[in-house]
C-alpha cells in the first residue's frame, strides 16, 4: 500500500526538519511525501524540502496564503494514493509508522479511517501527557490490540470527547475528497469530517501500537484560539449541527453527547485562568458562555 504524507506547511523550520526526518527514516519506503507550504514567510524551510534528493519527495508552494482549512483541502486536491495521512509539520512518525498503518489496512480493508497508537511530545521532543491527553485516555475505547467501531457507538465517542489524533489519522482518498473540509471549521474540521464518515456508514479501527508522535504546544492553532474562546465557538456550532444530524438519524446517545458537550465545557473553564491573565474580557465572556450556556 503506497502512503500518501500529506503535510501542510506553516511554523518552525526546526519542527518541519524532524518531521520529513521522522518520514524519510520509515522502514517501509512505500510512501509519498508532499510538502505543501502555505506562503511561509522565511523561504529557507521550503528550499531545505526542495533540495531533498528523494523522488519521493515533493515540495509544493501556495499562490496565495490560503488558511489552515485552505491548506488542508489543497492538500486533499494532491492527494494520488487510495489512502494519505495529512501530517503535522510538527510531528514525528516513528520509524514503522507506514508499515504498522499498512499492516493494519490489509487487516482491514474496508475501514475508512485508521487510528494508530500515539504518544505526546512537547516543544522541545520530550514525551508528556498534559491534562488534555490525560483526559483523552479516559475517554478513549478500551480493550487491546486493533479493534473496529462505527455507528452510533463511535459518534457517541467521539461527540463525548474527540480523543482522536487527526495529524497521525489515515484517511481513505476517495471519503476525503468526497466529504473534505468544509469552510468555517480550522480548529474542528477533523471532528467533522469523521462524522460525516461515520454518517455515511464507515468505520475506524483503533490500534494501540505507538508508532508517532503529536506534538502539543503553545503556538499551535488549537492553543493560540483557546483563551479567546474562537475554538469554542466553532465547537459550539459543530455540536448544534450534529445534535439535530444525530437526532434525525434515530441516534439519541450521540444526540444527548453533542448536545451535552460536557468535556468541552470543561475544557472552556480550563481556559479562564489564561484569559484572565489576558485582560481579555470578550474571551472570558466568551469561555463563560460555553461553559455554561445551554
Amino acid at each position: 500500500m503506497t502512503l500518501d504524507i500529506m503535510m501542510p506547511f506553516y511554523g518552525r523550520f526546526d519542527h518541519l526538519r524532524e518531521a520529513v526526518e521522522s518520514v524519510l527514516a520509515q522502514t517501509d519506503p512505500d510512501w509519498r511525501l508532499v510538502v505543501v507550504d502555505d506562503v511561509y514567510p522565511d523561504p529557507a524551510p521550503g528550499e531545505w524540502v526542495a533540495a531533498i534528493d528523494d523522488p519521493r519527495v515533493h515540495y509544493r508552494r501556495n499562490a496565495v496564503n490560503l488558511g489552515v482549512g485552505g491548506n488542508f483541502r489543497e492538500c486533499v486536491r494532491l492527494i494520488e494514493a487510495e489512502r494519505a495521512v495529512l501530517m503535522g509539520c510538527d510531528d514525528r512518525m516513528h520509524p514503522g509508522y507506514v508499515e504498522r498503518v499498512g499492516e493494519l489496512v490489509r487487516r482491514h480493508p474496508d475501514v475508512s479511517i485508521v487510528q494508530p497508537g500515539v504518544d505526546v511530545i512537547d516543544a522541545d521532543g520530550a514525551r508528556h501527557r498534559p491534562l488534555a491527553d490525560r483526559v483523552k485516555d479516559v475517554l478513549r475505547f478500551g480493550g487491546t490490540g486493533a479493534r473496529v467501531f462505527a455507528g452510533e457507538r463511535l459518534a457517541t465517542s467521539l461527540l463525548r470527547g474527540n480523543w482522536a489524533y487527526f495529524p497521525s489519522v489515515v484517511w481513505r482518498a476517495d471519503e476525503l475528497r468526497r466529504f473534505g473540509f468544509r469552510e468555517g471549521f480550522e480548529v474542528v474540521q477533523d471532528l467533522a469530517l469523521m462524522l460525516d464518515i461515520i454518517e455515511a456508514g464507515g468505520s475506524m479501527v483503533l490500534d494501540d501500537t505507538v508508532c508517532f508522535s503529536y506534538r502539543r504546544h503553545a503556538t499551535s492553532v488549537s492553543a493560540v484560539t483557546g483563551p479567546d474562546g474562537a475554538k469554542f465557538a466553532e465547537e459550539r456550532a459543530l455540536f448544534d449541527e450534529a445534535d439535530a444530524r444525530m437526532r434525525a438519524l434515530g441516534w439519541s446517545r450521540a444526540a444527548r453527547a453533542a448536545r451535552h458537550h460536557l468535556t468541552s465545557r470543561l475544557n472552556a473553564l480550563s481556559e479562564l485562568p489564561a484569559a484572565l491573565r489576558a485582560h481579555d474580557p470578550e474571551g472570558r465572556r466568551a469561555l463563560l458562555r460555553h461553559a455554561l450556556g445551554p
